[in-house]
């Protein structure tokens, strides 16, 4: 995986703004989207437990940044019937796989450096262990959504694992991260960078920031 590219990540936000605008919780994609294209990812993976969604389009948004592809796995066909229809035009832009997630990271997508998964699949943590044993010496970033009622078991994988607030939930996990990759909370040369969460107290927005600071400096947010 690449260095980080603020263009692609910014770009990529808006673009999923303008693909799903009829969202309902808009800032999981988004940010998904962002973190997807700012991280250069070019074999995304998403492990749906129902039919594809918002998350899904992100990743494409995503993709059209990076010049990378996307694939979905869903659990049956009906679900796959489904994902299409929701994802309509821009289901052409993804490559569905029917079965078990677990297995088809384990046997196909141990390259993908980018993972979305779906905690409300009962296999959630099988999945990421999968995905840990696989090329995690590549920098792989894990996203868990709907992350709120698993993050005790997802944060004992050993890894530096961070959850956010936005949503139900998201938890970032980087698996193997070279020097060059952002490495969030972490020394990135002779620099640190933390998330900063921010709550319009009027919308009840929430924004997400990335503060960078020199070591040694504190920034109040």
């Amino acid at each position: 995986m690449a260095c980080w590219s603020a263009e692609n990540a910014t770009k990529a936000y808006l673009n999923t703004l303008k693909m799903d605008q009829k969202t309902t919780e808009p800032n999981v994609a988004e940010f998904i989207s962002a973190l997807a294209a700012g991280n250069n990812a070019q074999m995304m993976v998403v492990a749906c437990a129902g039919a594809a969604d918002s998350t899904t389009l992100a990743l494409v948004a995503a993709a059209h940044q990076t010049g990378g592809h996307v694939i979905c796995i869903v659990s049956g066909h009906k679900e796959l019937n489904d994902s299409k229809s929701a994802l309509g035009v821009a289901a052409h832009q993804v490559h569905f796989m029917v079965g078990e997630a677990q297995q088809l990271v384990q046997e196909q997508y141990e390259a993908a450096d980018f993972m979305l998964i779906d905690c409300n699949l009962d296999s959630h943590e099988e999945i990421l262990k999968a995905v840990q044993e696989g090329r995690k010496q590549n920098g792989t970033v894990v996203v868990g959504y709907n992350a709120f009622r698993c993050r005790e078991s997802w944060c004992s994988c050993g890894s530096k694992t961070q959850l956010l607030p936005i949503g139900e939930g998201l938890l970032v996990t980087r698996f193997g991260a070279s020097d060059s990759s952002p490495k969030y909370g972490s020394r990135m040369g002779k620099t640190k960078s933390r998330w900063v969460v921010k709550v319009d107290k009027c919308t009840g927005e929430e924004h997400v920031f990335r503060v960078r600071f020199p070591q040694g400096k504190v920034i109040q947010a």
